[in-house]
């Protein structure tokens, strides 16, 4: 068969250079390919392994298994439904992140800033040099106040500027950056204060406006109606439904509906790796070497590059994104668990990912 020349051009492709006509091509044969091997793929042993699942989810439970723009898999009880509000906790974290992420988007900080720029007090008490990356990659070095008790009872603060005051005077256990301790209400929440600060709006507002509205994340809200000071590590309260907008986003590279809600710049720091396990000082994931990175853990790397993050809620919930083989795995149980099922979600996602054809590892 003849090769074309490189100033050679078909006709019937509009006259574009053989080149480029051959590139398409490859293209579409390569899409061709996806997109049989998505439609060939066996659910069969993954909602069967999900179905035996109930007794250890305790009954009503959400499970979504989507691309950034269809749905492969979802099962819900009857009373409990992709529609149905449960509060988000720990998971909340990947949200306020990308709030953050946000306004760096918008020119109105750098993630790279020390949160003295905005809070002054924090440098009276030798904290000066944690930055906001810092805080949304549990590297702020602070020693947290509930020592290991992650879920302990949260004190009950007016405001976030209040909480924040009492977070400052607390001791410093290492250097900033030096380790991952993963601790909810320190770093997150400090990033929360200043991202009030910087935009003079209150986070639930402020949150609402830059992110959850753009998504149209209609049923999630930091509010708390109690009247409790709003908690940017664990106070989302949210939807399968909504969640899911969310995570599309991050996995579409910043993208929902062709509307950008934050660039691909912004994305790809949001889910670069900043304290691989060999840093993680302390992890709730017992028996998982997980690494960490804004709001998220990473759970699979590649060359030193992000394949996949999770964000467990700590009680049953899961979320994560597998970044090259392009899908997302979501489970909020409709009660509150003893602890995050972390083995019973690697099972789960083990068996996805043999339905997909790739050099993911």
């Amino acid at each position: 068969m003849r090769m074309c020349s490189k100033t050679e051009s078909l006709s019937f492709f509009g006259g574009f250079p053989c080149t480029n006509v051959i590139s398409g091509m490859i293209f579409l044969l390569m899409l061709q390919y996806s997109l049989l091997a998505q439609a060939q793929a066996d659910w069969t042993a993954v909602k069967s392994k999900m179905g035996a699942n109930t007794k250890e989810l305790e009954g009503d439970f959400i499970f979504m298994l989507a691309t950034k723009d269809s749905m492969l898999l979802q099962m819900e009880g009857q009373t409990f439904t992709a529609k149905s509000q449960t509060p988000l906790l720990l998971s909340s974290q990947w949200l306020t992140a990308a709030l953050l992420f946000k306004l760096a988007d918008e020119g109105k900080l750098s993630i790279d800033d020390p949160i003295q720029k905005y809070l002054p007090a924090f440098g009276q008490y030798f904290k000066g040099y944690i930055t906001i990356r810092h805080c949304l990659s549990q590297m702020t070095g602070i020693e947290p106040k509930e020592s290991l008790r992650i879920m302990a009872p949260r004190k009950k603060y007016n405001s976030l500027e209040e909480e924040v005051n009492d977070l400052m005077k607390l001791t410093i256990r290492n250097k900033p950056g030096k380790e991952c301790w993963f601790s909810p209400a320190v770093g997150i929440n400090i990033a929360g204060r200043v991202a009030e600060v910087v935009t003079k709006k209150k986070f639930d507002v402020l949150i609402k406006s830059k992110l959850l509205t753009p998504l149209g994340m209609r049923r999630t809200s930091f509010t708390d109606l109690s009247g409790a000071a709003i908690d940017p590590s664990s106070g989302a309260q949210t939807t399968a439904e909504d969640y899911l907008k969310f995570l599309r986003m991050l996995l579409n590279k910043g993208k929902l509906n062709q509307d950008i809600i934050l660039s691909e710049t912004a994305i790809n720091d949001l889910l670069t790796i900043q304290a691989p396990f060999s840093k993680v000082a302390y992890s709730p994931l017992k028996g998982q070497a997980f690494g960490y990175a804004h709001g998220a853990w990473v759970s699979s790397l590649q060359d030193g590059q992000t394949l996949s993050l999770a964000a467990p809620g700590m009680q049953g919930s899961w979320s994560q994104i597998d970044l090259c083989r392009g899908y997302i795995y979501l489970v909020f149980p409709k009660n509150k668990l003893k602890d995050h099922k972390a083995e019973l979600h690697a099972e789960m996602i083990d068996l996805i990912n043999r339905q997909f054809a790739t050099n993911c590892h």
